[in-house]
């Protein structure tokens, strides 16, 4: 079995995720090497697909390019929770039954009339808001968390997952529906499970560089599902996969950089490899009491080179133009050049921002 040293696989995992010097030509580019943007809500500092873009492509990104790939060029399309290239559409829908528990397919099956209402509907108005599509549900949607009763948003869900409706853009932040042949493309081609399966992998692999063979956060597959090339990272413990491309350039010249990550990034997302590989110890303590945070609400992981070295806790009030800089927790104490790096992508991520930096 192939033996490499931590720095090789730190650079590996720091290159794939675009975090090295290279910055993507286009969003489009990014978004298809990372296989996808985790969308999430919360927007201390900028929506996750904002600050994972701004992350790789620096001050020139903006929201409205992603709309643009979304609802002019149909180059990217939302699905579910995630941004996703459209060139990747078959692939998600062909693996539709990951992302099905039995239980919803029943519950889809128990309500056939208001599965059809729906189809219906968005064939001759779409595309709509959930708001804008009646409940005739027959069997109510149970659940103990916010979905409880939320009959047409679940429905909408489930049946975009399932590829009889998909999302079509959105009227401020309310998602619009409609049937998928006015949004995906006439000729696409939906393979096998099987092919598909083992493609999504080998996407997700060569987007991280390295992993563990198999690995889960909240049911997603962050890891490597076998593939890749097996190898020992020197000095921890376990069997790691590596994309084969990546291990053909392992001694390619490495140029580094220093990065504000969402939480949600990628190369911290799976919380047990950013420990066992970087060393790196974090939790999102947005869920904490105030008095419980170690580093703050939503602290953003720092990337200098190829370590985490620390967090930023910080809140952006775009009206006021301000991003408030609380702390700045190094994991040790940083040589200066380390603190004048991550100043100047503070400034940075400022300007992005159409802020000024006020600390404490």
């Amino acid at each position: 079995m192939i033996t490499i040293d931590r720095d090789q696989a730190l650079r590996i995992a720091v290159r794939a995720q675009l975090l090295d010097a290279y910055r993507p030509e286009s969003l489009v580019a990014m978004v298809d090497h990372l296989t996808l943007l985790q969308i999430d809500p919360t927007a201390a500092i900028a929506p996750n697909v904002d600050l994972v873009s701004w992350s790789r492509l620096g001050v020139g990104y903006d929201h409205s390019d992603l709309r643009f790939a979304l609802e002019e060029e149909r180059s990217l399309v939302e699905h579910s929770s995630y941004v996703r290239p459209m060139d990747d559409i078959g692939l998600v829908l062909a693996t539709a039954s990951d992302r099905l528990h039995p239980s919803a397919l029943g519950w889809i099956d128990a309500n056939a009339g208001f599965r059809a209402d729906v189809i219906g509907l968005l064939a001759a108005e779409g595309p709509l808001t959930a708001a804008e599509v009646p409940d005739t549900a027959q069997v109510p949607w149970k659940s103990s968390g916010w979905t409880n009763d939320k009959n047409v948003d679940r429905m909408l869900e489930l049946l975009c997952r399932t590829g009889d409706v998909a999302i079509s853009g959105r009227r401020g932040k309310l998602r619009t529906w409609d049937v998928p042949e006015r949004v995906y493309p006439a000729d696409l081609d939906i393979p096998s499970y099987d092919e598909a399966r083992v493609l999504l992998d080998a996407r997700r692999l060569a987007s991280l560089g390295i992993a563990r063979s198999t690995s889960k956060v909240q049911g997603e597959e962050i890891g490597a599902a076998g593939l890749g090339e097996p190898v020992v990272v020197d000095g921890i413990d376990g069997e790691w996969r590596v994309d084969a491309d990546a291990l053909a350039a392992i001694d390619d010249p490495f140029e580094p950089r220093t990065a504000l990550l969402s939480p949600y990034d990628r190369l911290v997302y799976d919380r047990d490899r950013a420990l066992a590989l970087f060393d790196f110890e974090y939790v999102l303590e947005m869920y904490k009491p105030a008095a419980k945070r170690r580093w703050g609400y939503f602290a953003l992981p720092i990337l200098h080179g190829d370590r985490l070295v620390g967090k930023l806790d910080a809140k952006a009030d775009r009206k006021a133009g301000v991003l408030r800089v609380f702390a700045v927790h190094e994991d040790f104490p940083w040589e200066p050049e380390i603190g004048d790096a991550v100043d100047a992508e503070v400034e940075a991520l400022a300007t992005w921002l159409g802020c000024e930096v006020v600390r404490g």
